[in-house]
């Protein structure tokens, strides 16, 4: 039997806002990345935030994948620009632990999937940049925040041929999508591989091996009904074999 490859899956915080503690902190990942992977035939293991350099390295040095999940809108100040008015809640810290845990992802070579803000945050962290809202975005009129039915997919989006995504989903497909901001200008060494029809940027690729690609759409919450879908976690978990 061929050893299942062990993804890790970055965690963020949750603070309760009411119920018997109010204000408690709580580490969390949503349950749809954890189904994608056992699903796709990896063994899924939260890593959860924290901002202790050697910890960080010993999680890392625990898995042979990385997926870095969706949540908090990316300080603007990391990519030395002010935050406008449309931005929404930030998160520091979570900033700080995304940035040391791709960091350090990247120097073992490890296989990476960013999905949402995962997918912008590797963008950033390799030094590219966002768009703070997408009104900012000449063009854009597609509704990219479609606010509810998590399984269904509301928008198209065209991937470019010469691609590991064109690979597994062909040169149009459609999406679900829940977000705001949105790739600016590319990082170093990466490429742009899908847009949705009014340009806004859907994917990225790290031009070298090993894979590297963020997903601005959410194929985990598709992945149970989609089986392309779920054929991106079977080919990210081939890759971290």
């Amino acid at each position: 039997m061929n050893k299942r490859p062990i993804i890790g899956i970055s965690g963020s915080m949750i603070i309760d806002q009411g119920g018997m503690f109010p204000g408690y902190k709580r580490s969390y990942v949503n349950n749809d990345y954890v189904k994608a992977v056992i699903n796709a035939g990896g063994i899924p293991l939260i890593i959860p935030m924290n901002m202790d350099d050697e910890i960080i390295e010993a999680q890392i040095n625990m898995v042979d994948g990385l997926i870095l999940s969706g949540g908090h809108d990316i300080d603007p100040l990391l990519f030395n620009e002010e935050p406008h008015q449309k931005l929404g809640g930030i998160y520091p810290d979570r900033d700080k632990f995304d940035f040391s845990i791709i960091k350090k992802a990247m120097a073992r070579k490890m296989p990476i999937l960013g999905i949402c803000r995962g997918h912008q945050v590797i963008n950033v962290a390799n030094g590219g940049s966002l768009y703070q809202d997408l009104t900012l975005i000449d063009g854009c009129y597609i509704k990219h925040n479609q606010g509810e039915l998590s399984d269904v997919k509301t928008h198209t989006i065209s991937i470019e041929k010469n691609s590991v995504l064109n690979q597994l989903l062909g040169d149009v497909t459609c999406c679900n999508s829940f977000h705001h901001l949105a790739v600016n200008k590319v990082a170093p060494g990466f490429k742009v591989v899908a847009r949705a029809k009014d340009g806004v940027v859907e994917a990225i690729e790290r031009i070298e091996k090993p894979l590297v690609m963020g997903i601005q759409w959410h194929p985990e919450m598709l992945a149970g009904v989609d089986e392309n879908m779920l054929n991106i976690f079977k080919y990210f978990i081939k890759e971290c074999k």
